[in-house]
Order: structure tokens, then sequence, then C-alpha cells
């Protein structure tokens, strides 16, 4: 089978670090809905279980959401686990790029040798029950400027935005192509918005012009709770056609996703959309591309 290196995977434990999103109350009101069904304890056990099918050699794990004043220790604690277990391979962590503090706080994380990248979501929306933030932080200048620290860190941003924020982000993005960013979850198109499509489109083209811009194929549930393979798969291939296969990469984004089907239904879906791709796009997508933009040094 196919080699995967996971692109996008979170770990936690609930008693070591505290995530507010995983505690009660729950509401099914918000961008995802209740996400009870997950507010356990997810280790590499299970998320080894939940990919048994799979053939993983490799994951990166992705900011959890854990409070801001726990992401190093939540970097420590993975390090350790990694140290163990052989998984995560690669760490995506957290800092608060508007944070007055922000080029101490990349130092910190960029010790540690498996992170290869930082995450501070930045999804904004003028609906309250969309958005997850309470402003664009995007325009805030002392976000810009901490985004411009991570190359001096050796640090690529994972980019989870709504599409309505890409073509304002593209120039900051073109004036740092020494700073690699991959988009989490396919743009998240917003297709309950009334040109919901066609902003994902002007987004993603915007973005896609920058050589140093990747995309994870991954958060079909974030699109539409009630995903099919029917329904994903014009995004998913208008998305490779877009960046090239060379910038495109498969992930589970388990257990987040689990929220919305069991982890192989998605990768039933992933494989049969590409089954009339070539091998060696094949093993791109599922592997050798996550592996080469973050920097792992498996080999497949």
């Amino acid at each position: 089978m196919i080699p995967f290196v996971d692109a996008h995977i979170h770990l936690w434990d609930l008693q070591h670090i505290r995530y507010d999103w995983l505690s009660p109350p729950f509401s099914d009101e918000g961008p995802n809905g209740s996400v009870a069904a997950i507010a356990r304890d997810y280790g590499v056990a299970d998320y080894r279980a939940d990919l048994a099918r799979w053939n993983v050699m490799g994951a990166v794990h992705v900011d959890a959401g854990a409070a801001a004043e726990s992401a190093v220790r939540e970097t420590q604690w993975l390090d350790g686990l990694a140290a163990i277990e052989g998984l995560p391979t690669g760490l995506v962590a957290f800092a608060a790029l508007n944070d007055p503090d922000v080029d101490a706080l990349l130092a910190a994380q960029a010790a540690h040798k498996r992170v290869k990248g930082i995450r501070q979501i930045v999804n904004w929306h003028p609906d309250a029950l969309r958005t997850y933030t309470p402003a664009d932080l995007t325009v805030d200048p002392a976000w810009q400027a901490g985004y411009g620290l991570l190359a001096k860190h050796g640090l690529s941003f994972d980019l989870q935005c709504y599409p309505g924020q890409m073509p304002g982000l593209a120039p900051l993005i073109a004036r740092h192509p020494d700073i690699a960013v991959i988009i989490n979850h396919m743009g998240m198109p917003v297709l309950t918005d009334a040109d919901g499509l066609e902003d994902w489109r002007k987004g993603m083209k915007a973005l896609s012009r920058l050589p140093h811009v990747a995309v994870k194929l991954s958060g079909m549930g974030f699109i539409r709770r009630d995903w099919s393979r029917e329904t994903v798969a014009p995004l998913i291939l208008e998305t490779i056609d877009l960046f090239g296969v060379e910038r495109c990469a498969f992930a589970s984004d388990t257990p987040t996703d689990k929220l919305f089907a069991p982890v192989d239904r998605y990768m039933e879906a992933y494989h049969a959309i590409v089954a009339d791709f070539s091998e060696a796009d094949r093993r791109a997508l599922f592997a050798g591309n996550a592996n080469r933009l973050y920097r792992l040094g498996l080999t497949l």
C-alpha cells in the first residue's frame, strides 16, 4: 500500500493540559457544533488504531487549541511522546503572532527540533456563529510584524483562515517568500455564504500564485457536515488543479474530523478521488509532499 505521512493530526491528554474548547459545557452553536464526542483523551495508541489500515509512516501534530500559556508545555509533552512512541514525527506549535513577546515565544518553540512551524488560527467571519476570533487578526500590523519573524526562527506557517481573508493576506505572504505557508483544510470554503464558492476560488487562486504556498486536503466536515465523496471530489480536484500535485497533501485531521465521519471513510474517499492519478502522484499526495513540506527527513 502507498505510504501515508499524515499532514495534520491532534493528540491530547485532558488531565495534563486544559483545552477550553474540549471542556464542558458543550453547545451545538459555533462553527463545528458540539465537540462532546471527541472530548476525551486521544493518544498515539488511539491514533494508530484509527489509522490501522493506512500504512502510516509519519504524522505531523498541529496545535490542538491549548491555552496560550500552555503552548510550550504542549510541545514538551509531545516531544516526550515522540521520543517514546515514534509519533508524532513533526510538530506545528502555537504562538500568538500579535503577542509583544512573539520573538521570544517563537524562539522557545523553535528550540525543539521537532517543531517545524507555527499555527495561530485566524478564521474571522462577520457571522458570530461562524467566526473563530472576535476580530480579524490578519489586518493587525502587530500580527503582520510577528508573522514576518517566522523565517528568523526557521519556521513555516500553517494558515487556517476563511477565503474572504485570503486576498488581503496574499500581499503579506508574497513579501515573505522565505516563510513557507501550508493552508489548512483546503481553505475552508463557506458554502452557506451567498458567494461562498466564488470567494473560495478567488482566495485560493490568489494564494496559489505564490510558489511557497501549499495546501492540505483535509477537513471535509468543515465544508459541510454531511459531506460525501461526491460532494467533496470536485473541490479536491479543483484544489489540486490550482496548486499542482506537488503542493497538495492529504491529511486525516483526526480526531477532529471524526465529528463528521469515521477516519476510514475519509481515507477511502481520498484514495478513490485520486485513483486515476499516477502512482508517483499518489505517493506525493499521501506521503512525499508532507515529508518535504515539513522537513521530516523520512525515508519513504
